[in-house]
């Protein structure tokens, strides 16, 4: 039996590029309805390889406001077993500058899932979370970086705030306490519901800016996604890649 596996992309890399046909495909889960991109290309035959625009394609969905229990369950729906994604990041390591490649291998919530499960009241279990991100993925992303002489830094715990609004300086020197090295808005929800499901899961992560406190310039969206269409094509060829090896190297 094939393993399927899915890409979600977030903040600038919400669409697949104009050479890759895709089939959408409306999914309905308990959740809600989502989108899912069917990858017609053979990147992974015989599985199938999806699509999930984390903020849709028009960038419409705010962080606080994404159904990521629907985008799971909708994967789990698809028999999906494997899940790469891309994170757009702050920086709290002032020796990783915007366009730094990294691959978290620990998170921190704050505060961030709700709800904080993807169970309901009647049917849920505790969840092992010593390993948030799926180490044979991990190790995928990284071969497939290599092929593209590309250099991602192998482990940093990921802080996951509530967005939209960026981070307080006084947050950032908290966080650095706390042992954090790169903050974002999305990336706990994704890998909670993810790991609640049987789904294995890992990111690669852009460096989009040091984060507040640790630059004297504002930290601001635009910033953002300029250094994400800049790095867009090398994530996406990385994703693809590692979505290859995944499933020849993964049971």
């Amino acid at each position: 039996m094939s393993t399927n596996i899915a890409i979600i992309g977030g903040t600038g890399f919400e669409q697949l590029p104009v050479d890759i046909y895709a089939e959408p495909l409306k999914v309905n889960t308990e959740f809600g309805e989502v989108t899912v991109l069917s990858l017609s290309d053979n990147y992974t035959e015989p599985s199938k390889l999806y699509f999930v625009s984390r903020h849709g394609a028009a960038h419409h969905i705010a962080p606080h406001a994404i159904n990521h229990r629907a985008n799971i369950a909708a994967l789990a729906e698809l028999e999906v077993k494997l899940v790469l994604a891309s994170n757009a990041v702050g920086s709290l390591c002032t020796a990783w500058p915007a366009g730094t490649l990294v691959t978290p291998n620990d998170l921190i919530d704050f505060g961030t899932t709700s709800p904080v499960t993807l169970f309901n009241e009647q049917n849920w279990s505790h969840t092992d979370f010593s390993e948030p991100y799926n180490r044979k993925l991990i190790a995928c992303i990284h071969q497939a970086a290599a092929t593209f002489a590309q250099t991602v830094i192998p482990s940093a715990v990921y802080l996951c705030c509530r967005g939209p609004r960026f981070e307080t300086p006084a947050e950032i020197k908290m966080f650095r306490s706390w042992g954090a090295d790169v903050v974002g808005m999305t990336g706990a929800p994704e890998a909670i519901y993810a790991k609640e499901a049987g789904l294995s899961y890992a990111a690669l992560a852009v460096v989009t800016n040091l984060a507040a406190g640790l630059s004297t310039e504002p930290v601001y969206h635009e910033q953002v996604s300029v250094i994400m269409k800049q790095r867009l094509p090398v994530v996406r060829q990385i994703l693809i890649e590692a979505a290859a090896r995944a499933i020849q190297e993964i049971d």
